[in-house]
């Protein structure tokens, strides 16, 4: 998920205002029983369908929409939207090929059910993550789309006596241009439901888009002006209570005793329970829970805690980067290319821990009994969460039932493979007494910030070789930090020591070098780690392109022109590249004194990104990000004006990691509590942003991560172009020196 999108005047045009809006959602709350639903089951080639009314035995259960009487068309979301996109952009495909009028468009979470809503990427799991949202779903939704327009079409030429070819769809209206007669598409769902849904349509060719590559609003936007949209912290239940959890201050501590004496007795609090991740307060309100939590005296068992400051950690990485590691990618032999080489460079980065900081702090609501468990949520692993909510609450999955609401961000937090706050939320409800009661865990920003799953530490190793004609023949990276993957459901995907999600960015490095040699070294700790925004790339592309820049410069080559000359044989990476660098005006010369310019590209989940940063460097060091210019190829645009909120949110992002974005221990405890000690981007930091598209025929990518990971070395690299000094240490130094 990116930062919110600006609502800049202008960007999006209304066609109603707040309060029809909200008559809108009423009535399709309470939709006519007549609607046409298209699913489908992706078992098999023929991935054939059935309407909704027929035989549950050969009626696909994959449900994607929902036509009523009234014309409203209801898409059913399968991806968590976290103010990404994600519904506008599956509103649009199926709106696409469906012909659907806009304006009538509403969408809904889908429940948890892997069965029908399985993410085409994870296989058989429901879930949003890897920017794969669009991707696994561009085909998907494109044929339900005109599989219900098809079934539309034969209804209306069945009534009409006329062949189907005659006739044609705009905005949710098919004509007979012969006849001059048309029908809505609400007055055809009874007889077009009656109807077998054929196994093949024909999809439109892209020159006939109307949606798709255009700028149709969001469809969650007037919801969250006009206060409808429903976030976790906005769910009241009748006699629903609040807990807070006390969780230990090292990680890998566990409870050893408690008093709650002090706890029960602060006005509001109903209980006190110990559960497996800590002695959670239940109480009346969110306050009451807080002072309880407050007033709460826990001892803590600490013997298997981690007990080491960053400073030492780090200092366990550097020495590890010096011994063999397990190879994630060997081309030629780089060790004696680099040895023999006329010109060497070597450099070093060290990268902290990152906290997700969503806007909204992790929450859930659970209403559990012995033989059932309902819980409201920004649910962003549905099929996870709701095993592991089954196996904390005595259940079978079967029996968990998830309502997926909106969520204010995650940037992966939500999505982690413990289940973590939706466990916490579970063992409480159980704890209490699994009544039927409904419980709302609520964490604190303090929470948050102390509660792990980070973006793991990593320390970086580089050194590249040149020869005598100053090209680079060698390349050597050593990478040394905690593996996401090792010790939990996927660490099956840990291959022969690699991790994939730490190399991801290194290993598969698309500059032509002769020799490569990429090596991981995987460390553990009891501080929890999980996938942050762009994952790997977070980190591994500042590495190499902040040293690609160094062994750029060791050669006397201009950054940009280096980088093309190495990108031959990757037309889309070296096109996004060329994009960026013209739109930036590269070649106009060089900037006036304390500014400078700098450069970076990446491949991340199958999209190309290109930034050049510019940016202004005071007497004092302090820098300021000036201008940003991105290019980007994420394939087809099914929504331009999302695809630029998403690359300006991820700019931002990525920029408030970078200039101050750091998790640091001391004697094992988080030092920092909020955001006065943990920064993020300021509104008035943020630069100037031109985004600019790649037209492209190929099916959609990513666009929710991508964009976050050439910002950091862009913005290093226009330092050294300002100032001569280069960034090895993140986040920058305040000094702006390394």
């Amino acid at each position: 998920m990116s930062i919110p999108h600006r609502l800049t005047p202008g960007r999006f045009r209304f066609s109603r205002s707040g309060a029809s809006r909200r008559e809108f959602l009423k009535a399709t709350g309470s939709m006519a029983a007549v609607a046409l639903t298209i699913g489908f089951e992706w078992s098999g080639p023929s991935r054939r369908a059935a309407a909704a009314g027929a035989n549950p035995a050969v009626f696909a259960p994959n449900a994607f929409l929902r036509i009523g009487a009234d014309g409203s068309v209801t898409i059913i979301a399968k991806h968590l939207e976290m103010g990404q996109g994600s519904y506008t952009g599956i509103a649009t495909v199926l709106a696409e090929e469906l012909d659907a009028d806009w304006a009538k468009v509403r969408v809904e979470s889908a429940p948890a059910d892997a069965k029908r809503y399985a993410n085409l990427v994870f296989g058989t799991l429901q879930g949003t993550g890897g920017s794969s949202s669009m991707a696994n779903s561009w085909a998907q939704l494109r044929e339900a789309g005109g599989k219900g327009r098809a079934m539309l079409v034969s209804a209306a030429a069945k009534e009409w006596k006329v062949p189907a070819a005659e006739l044609t769809t705009d905005k949710g209206v098919v004509y007979h241009a012969g006849s001059k007669r048309q029908a809505s598409y609400g007055s055809l769902v009874g007889k077009a439901a009656a109807l077998p849904v054929p196994d093949k349509v024909t999809l439109k060719d892209p020159k006939d888009f109307k949606l798709i590559g255009h700028q149709p609003p969001r469809v969650d936007v007037a919801a969250k002006v006009d206060g409808t949209a429903q976030f976790t912290l906005d769910v009241a239940l009748p006699g629903m209570l609040v807990a807070l959890l006390k969780r230990p201050p090292l990680f890998g501590a566990t409870v050893k005793s408690f008093d709650a004496s002090a706890a029960g007795a602060v006005p509001g609090v109903v209980k006190v329970v110990q559960v497996p991740r800590g002695v959670a307060v239940v109480a009346k309100s969110f306050w009451a829970a807080k002072l309880g939590r407050e007033a709460l005296s826990v001892v803590w068992d600490d013997t298997n805690a981690e007990k080491r400051s960053s400073s030492a950690i780090m200092n366990e990485y550097r020495r590890l980067a010096e011994q063999p590691g397990a190879s994630a990618r060997k081309v030629g032999d780089a060790v004696p290319a680099i040895k023999n080489a006329a010109h060497t460079v070597s450099a070093s980065y060290e990268f902290p821990y990152l906290a997700h900081a969503p806007m909204e702090p992790l929450d859930a609501v659970v209403k559990l009994t012995a033989s059932s468990c309902e819980i409201w949520a920004g649910d962003q692993f549905q099929t996870i969460d709701q095993g592991n909510a089954a196996k904390a609450a005595g259940l079978d999955p079967q029996q968990v039932t998830i309502n997926t609401l909106y969520a204010g961000g995650s940037f992966g937090r939500r999505a982690n493979v413990w289940s973590d706050y939706i466990v916490e939320a579970v063992s409480i409800a159980k704890a209490y007494g699994a009544d039927g009661t409904p419980i709302k865990l609520q964490w604190t920003r303090e929470d948050d910030l102390h509660g792990g799953l980070y973006r793991p530490m990593y320390f970086h190793k580089m050194e590249a070789g040149l020869n005598e004609k100053k090209e680079l023949v060698g390349w050597r990276h050593v990478i040394v930090g905690q593996s996401i993957m090792a010790g939990g459901p996927f660490e099956a995907l840990v291959k022969n020591g690699v991790d994939g999600t730490s190399v991801e960015g290194a290993a598969n490095i698309a500059y032509q070098i002769p020799n490569i040699d990429v090596e991981l070294a995987t460390t553990k700790s009891p501080v929890p780690v999980l996938w942050w925004r762009v994952v790997g790339s977070s980190h591994t592309t500042f590495a190499v392109e902040a040293f690609l820049d160094e062994v750029a410069h060791a050669a006397g080559k201009d950054p940009f022109t280096f980088r093309r000359d190495l990108l031959e044989h990757e037309p889309r990476m070296k096109a996004v590249l060329e994009l960026a660098a013209d739109k930036a005006g590269w070649s106009s010369g060089p900037l006036p004194k304390g500014k400078g310019r700098g450069i970076a590209v990446c491949e991340a989940f199958k999209s190309y990104v290109a930034q050049v940063a510019e940016v202004t460097v005071d007497d004092a060091g302090h820098v300021t990000v000036d201008r940003v210019v991105c290019a980007v190829d994420c394939g087809i645009a099914i929504n331009p004006d999302v695809i630029a909120a998403q690359m300006e949110g991820g700019i931002g992002f990525g920029l408030g990691a970078v200039l101050y974005g750091a998790i640091t221990l001391k004697d094992g405890r988080v030092e920092q509590d909020n955001f006065n000690s943990y920064r993020v981007l300021r509104i008035n930091e943020m630069p100037k942003v031109e985004v600019h598209i790649v037209p492209s025929a190929e099916a959609p990518t990513g666009v929710g991560e991508p964009g976050v990971a050439p910002i950091g070395p862009a913005v290093a690299n226009a330092i050294f172009a300002a100032t001569g000094t280069r960034v090895h240490l993140l986040p920058f130094p305040k000094s702006g020196k390394a």
